[in-house]
């Protein structure tokens, strides 16, 4: 379960008795009054730091969009005269009005598509999506208000406005994350959470939202249910009472979310009285449905009579989709090997000169559908290394089906220097040109590793192998084998293409300050 998965629900308290009679294995404090003025004070610290927060971005929005919009002015029309330009058609505004307009209409658009939502906040990839959706749907209703209005707009001024204004706006985020997840790691600007639930389930609960610091969530209490066993604490946290004390247990505690996981005791006429019986503290409550490495986009709520319905689609592995990310990925290598074409020399240079044998090393691995390919990528080690593999199985220091070895003998001295920058891989743009790779994927084992995968771990060969991907972006050779393999899953079946786009601007950062590479 990731805190993806929470299903939000209004907030709020009314002194409505909860229908879940039940006899806590632990009652809360009986000195309630004050640990509720406590618990009144942290909430009212996260109020403040949120609010502020938010200011920010509402501030930084503003100035970002004014900004594109003089940008995409200034630049389209720079030989403009005293009089503004306008917009050739019927109705023919000027320049200087749309770009107000526009303005406008964009930081009303980031507002109304909640963007700037507290419980998105310093998520990362699901903020920037946000954001990035609003502002083409916002030009694509302009294009087409333009049309129908029979307005001639100056193609180049909105092809101007739209990079840069996402562009900006997209750094201005990372820049105000960045600030709030050093806050974070530090202990401040935390949500306070108290989980509601059966004590395993509680438990991987508790797990997954402590897991990543930069979340901001900070798990103070649970409140299990009648049917669990008395424990004093699940996973470290206190256990503070039973379903009928989830009210006092979170004033105590100061709780922001009240965070509530399966169980047979809370049926959903117990989760509405709850929230009814929160109406009002300004608690929010989040429903945990249990849906472990499940993306929102396959994610859909309906009501039947009532009843909400969480529906996961089943992951797709080709279809349109894929076609236009092989497209995308061809014409971006493409793009992406005449630019770097002097490095892929030099690079080849310095590895010829300084070593005995080829430029290029290619090894066989697995690619899409269990497919073997020659994949390619500059020497970094001395010629015949592979065979020596056996004869360091003693110093594997991998996971798992993957042998890595720290400081291994068998590279050479330019080989390490290319290695810890990646650079060793740039010739796989070759193998995307020639489609067996993409650009973002897991990356292709070798033969022999592929035979040791378990059933799921296949799963991974569903798409085609990336040149980078999650992992290599999440502390590559530092990462447990499991956890790699966790994170190509989650790609295989989640992936969409602007976090393809992510994991690319994440990988230009990795590169110039590598960590965990060997």
């Amino acid at each position: 379960m990731n805190l993806g998965a929470l299903s939000h629900l209004p907030s709020g308290k009314t002194a409505a008795e909860t229908t879940a009679s039940s006899t806590a294995p632990q009652t809360v404090s009986p000195s309630i009054p004050a640990a509720a003025q406590r618990g009144a004070s942290c909430r009212k610290h996260h109020d403040a730091w949120l609010g502020a927060y938010v200011r920010t971005l509402v501030v930084l929005d503003a100035l970002v969009v004014t900004a594109a919009m003089l940008i995409a002015y200034v630049l389209r029309f720079e030989d403009a005269t005293w009089s503004p330009p306008t917009v050739a058609g019927s109705f023919s505004p000027s320049y200087l009005a749309v770009s107000v307009v526009l303005a406008t209409a964009w930081f009303a658009a980031l507002e109304l598509g909640r963007t700037r939502d507290h419980r998105e906040l310093g998520s990362g990839p699901t903020e920037y999506a946000r954001v990035f959706r609003v502002s083409w749907q916002l030009f694509a209703l302009v294009a087409i208000i333009a049309f129908v209005l029979r307005l001639d707009m100056a193609r180049g001024y909105l092809a101007i406005a739209f990079p840069v204004g996402v562009v900006m706006l997209l750094g201005a985020r990372h820049l105000a994350r960045r600030r709030l997840v050093a806050r974070r790691r530090a202990g401040s600007c935390m949500t306070t959470v108290l989980v509601v639930g059966e004590p395993p389930k509680a438990a991987d609960l508790i797990e997954q939202l402590g897991s990543n610091p930069a979340s901001g969530h900070h798990v103070r209490g649970v409140c299990v249910t009648s049917s669990a066993p008395m424990v004093d604490e699940v996973a470290g946290v206190p256990v503070l009472g039973g379903i009928s004390d989830v009210v006092a247990a979170a004033e105590q505690i100061g709780a922001d979310k009240v965070a509530v996981t399966g169980s047979e005791v809370l049926t959903s006429k117990a989760v509405r009285q709850l929230s009814w019986d929160l109406e009002g503290s300004g608690v929010e409550l989040a429903l945990a449905p249990g849906l472990a490495e499940v993306a929102s986009p396959r994610v859909q709520t309906s009501l039947v009579n009532g009843t909400a319905l969480v529906h996961v689609d089943e992951p797709q592995f080709s279809g349109s989709k894929y076609f236009i990310k092989s497209v995308t990925d061809w014409v971006a290598a493409l793009v992406l090997t005449v630019a770097l074409a002097p490095a892929l020399v030099g690079i080849a240079a310095l590895v010829k000169m300084t070593s005995p044998g080829p430029v290029f090393y290619k090894q066989e691995r697995i690619g899409r559908n269990g497919v073997p390919f020659l994949m390619w990528k500059f020497r970094s080690m001395s010629v015949g290394a592979h065979e020596m593999r056996h004869e360091l199985s003693h110093l594997d220091e991998g996971q798992g089906a993957l042998f890595k070895v720290k400081d291994d003998p068998r590279v050479t001295p330019v080989g390490r220097v290319i290695r810890r920058y990646s650079l060793d891989e740039l010739p796989q743009l070759f193998n995307v040109l020639r489609g067996e790779m993409s650009l973002v994927g897991p990356r292709p084992n070798l033969p022999d590793e592929v035979s040791t995968y378990e059933r799921h771990v296949h799963r991974r060969l569903y798409v085609k192998p990336g040149l980078t991907g999650l992992w290599q972006v999440s502390g590559r050779s530092e990462l447990s084998w499991e956890e790699s393999v966790r994170l190509d899953l989650y790609y295989a079946e989640n992936w969409t293409p602007f976090g393809d786009f992510l994991v690319l601007l994440r990988t230009i950062k990795v590169i110039i300050s590598p960590t965990g590479a060997y």
